[in-house]
């Protein structure tokens, strides 16, 4: 059911009228492709070079933290739209407009992201895994994508985000079976797990290298912006379940990759998750790179084309969707070069706590309840700490 708002739950209530839950399956496939996108694939190295052993523990606080962002998000779909529609209130309207702004920066990060995560997991396989390299690649990559947007359209591409996502699914359970069973294997062999030394770090150095994982288990808040395809209660659960699904997953699969960890010796990269899966079993590999490629291109895809359609919206329809291929795709190409892959999660995860931190104002400026208030701002100072203070690791 839909979080309740007390003072003005009536109003949010009487949005959500008449619509009956409906296609939920199609409805999740957008955020648990975009929450899946990269973060499974660099989860495991960034939490262990943070926290070592602690690894599960930070995966829940980053889970718990993304709910807790998500009821925000759920809660401007039950309570703002219909607020934003009428227009009846100025501050709302340009809070939600600086946000979509603020979301199409996030997204150009995350095209280079995506990209440069790909890259590295291909160059991999060639050993040519350097970070002239990989910057070169994705440079190269994302031009293809915005020289297809410019000639006929990224459209035709957009069904390459289901497919990708069944991919990655399966490929996280393989994964998730194939851990588990070393792990069985050296708890029986040995009596106990071998997991990472816990790296010699402070308490603030953990947090903000912590903090710059949220765009790990970004998202969910695709289903804001499906109003056309889905009803109001269709999105909230959709948003809702596809968190309690794939925050379970990125638990579980932390915790069963633990074991393992150790064999990387203190070194951690972008590509690590290779090297963790060809210990488990040499089959895995392979298998690893075609999906990570797949996932990575569909997701850079899908968020060029997000990105677009907001400047277009955003703009009032001043700046068409080919110049907003442009656009992003130019800005992607040069992020490219500014850094590596973890400084690139690291920047990404503030650009997306800063589109949160508006949907919390978004909130707070169209609910009237003294303690849901209370709440958007504690959530609010949380958003402002990884906007502020979030660091890449390494």
């Amino acid at each position: 059911m839909p979080e309740k708002h007390h003072s003005n739950q009536h109003t949010c209530k009487t949005e959500a009228d008449g619509a009956k839950v409906s296609n939920i399956v199609p409805a999740m496939s957008t955020p648990l492709a975009s929450i899946f996108g990269s973060g499974f694939l660099v989860v495991v190295p960034i939490l262990a070079s943070a926290v070592g052993p602690y690894a599960i523990v930070a995966m829940a606080v980053v889970a718990i933290v993304a709910f807790m962002v998500g009821t925000i998000i759920r809660h401007n779909i039950l309570c703002a739209e219909a607020v934003l529609a009428k227009g009846s209130k100025p501050f709302t309207v340009v809070v939600e407009r600086l946000s979509d702004f603020a979301l199409v920066a996030a997204y150009v990060i995350s095209v280079c992201l995506y990209i440069h995560i790909l890259s590295a997991f291909v160059l991999a396989s060639f050993e040519l895994d350097t970070a002239f390299n990989k910057s070169l690649l994705t440079t190269i990559v994302i031009g293809v994508i915005t020289v297809v947007g410019l000639l006929g359209g990224l459209k035709p591409l957009e069904n390459l985000e289901r497919w990708a996502l069944y991919v990655t699914i399966l490929l996280l359970a393989i994964l998730l079976i194939v851990f588990g069973i070393y792990d069985v294997k050296q708890l029986l062999a040995q009596g106990y797990f071998t997991l990472p030394e816990m790296p010699q770090r402070s308490v603030w150095e953990i947090a903000t290298i912590v903090a710059g994982t949220l765009i790990i288990v970004q998202g969910f808040e695709t289903p804001r912006y499906l109003g056309e395809s889905f009803n109001t209660l269709t999105r909230i659960r959709a948003s809702r379940w596809s968190q309690y699904f794939s925050l379970s997953v990125y638990v579980l699969f932390v915790a069963l990759a633990q074991p393992i960890v150790a064999v990387l010796k203190g070194d951690y990269g972008d590509n690590s998750l290779i090297t963790l899966a060809a210990t488990a079993s040499l089959l895995l590999p392979l298998p690893l790179i075609v999906a990570a490629s797949l996932s990575q291109f569909s997701a850079a895809v899908a968020d060029t084309i997000a990105a677009a359609a907001n400047m277009q919206e955003a703009s009032r329809q001043r700046i068409g969707v080919r110049w907003g291929y442009l656009f992003v795709g130019t800005a992607a190409m040069a992020l490219a070069w500014s850094g590596s892959t973890f400084e690139i999660i690291a920047l990404a995860s503030r650009a997306f706590a800063l589109y949160y931190l508006l949907q919390c104002l978004v909130a707070f400026s169209v609910c009237h309840n003294h303690r849901e208030r209370s709440r958007f701002v504690f959530i609010g100072f949380i958003l402002g700490f990884v906007l502020i203070f979030a660091v890449p690791a390494g």
